[in-house]
């Protein structure tokens, strides 16, 4: 807890540092929404390739809200938090478990959208847990039985931290909620900061076997970063979508406008990139069940 801490006052400083002077303190158009709206992204991928990714949404709402938008994404997931609990970035693409855990520090902080997923049709998506195509795990329970090595994502990570520990302790792990790194019979447990490094980490054998969201590991396969077969899925499990959010204090107007333009958006091209059939609005309480168990799992504190 200490580390998640020290990562936290670190990832403070750096939302300090951005170059903005304040979200809040931006003149706003007549539909409430700033001048420039700063939006962020965690990190699913590398920061860099994550923000080129993104610069077509970026054109988009532009082009659909009249404003300058500027895209923040910061090295891990309590980087993009500390900058939205700071009023640094106006609305933010999160997992639900972080913007679970952004609400614990700032109560205003609302869930706007999430997306229709392009393979279940649906509000959700999968977590996974995968190992080499020609490990001997057929199952969770082999990968904990065996005292295999275990590798998640960020510790943030909703499909690749949350629901993966639900899987490993379901399966026989005895976790320890204040030390996320002790889960035996598990040899070892590490946390690589994203889903591509915990996937690389399995291809590559530093670990036996990790947690992921499935619909990244596939678009990896389709990049030809991972092999098509080379990874095997030995579990899932359905997660409620990433929520866009919106800022503490951002005007009521502003966040209508914003949730009417990703509904609005019909390119093909675009909802492919941002894997997604189409956007729906969403409210606070079709999260209430993932926080219920971030909690159990010492994944999120409540008073």
């Amino acid at each position: 807890m200490t580390k998640r801490a020290i990562a936290l006052a670190s990832a403070l400083l750096l939302a300090a540092g951005l170059a903005a002077a304040g979200c809040s303190n931006e003149r706003v158009t007549e539909e409430g929404l700033p001048a420039t709206l700063h939006v962020g992204l965690i990190p699913n991928i590398s920061p860099d390739k994550q923000k080129a990714q993104y610069e077509p949404l970026k054109a988009y709402l532009e082009d659909k809200l009249k404003v300058k938008v500027e895209l923040f994404v910061a090295t891990d997931y309590a980087g993009v938090v500390a900058a939205l609990v700071a009023r640094k970035i106006d609305i933010a693409y999160l997992g639900g478990l972080t913007y679970a855990q952004a609400r614990q520090q700032a109560t205003g902080i609302t869930p706007l959208v999430t997306e229709i997923d392009e393979l279940t049709g649906t509000k959700f998506y999968q977590s996974a847990i995968v190992a080499k195509a020609d490990s001997p795990y057929t199952s969770t329970k082999d990968v904990v039985a065996a005292g295999a090595r275990f590798a998640f994502g960020d510790i943030a990570s909703t499909s690749g931290s949350l629901y993966p520990r639900i899987m490993i302790i379901e399966a026989g792990a005895q976790c320890d909620t204040s030390d996320m790194a002790k889960c035996p019979p598990l040899k070892s447990v590490t946390f690589t900061g994203g889903h591509d490094a915990a996937a690389q980490a399995v291809l590559k054998g530093s670990v036996d076997a990790a947690g992921i969201e499935l619909r990244i590991l596939r678009r990896l396969e389709k990049q030809g970063t991972v092999p098509a077969g080379a990874l095997k899925v030995l579990e899932t499990r359905e997660v409620m979508g990433y929520p866009w959010v919106a800022r503490e204090g951002l005007a009521q107007k502003a966040k209508d406008a914003i949730v009417a333009a990703y509904e609005s958006i019909s390119d093909p091209s675009l909802l492919t990139l941002m894997r997604a059939k189409s956007y729906v609005a969403v409210t606070p309480t079709d999260y209430r069940a993932l926080e219920d168990k971030a909690a159990q799992l010492g994944l999120l504190t409540r008073e």
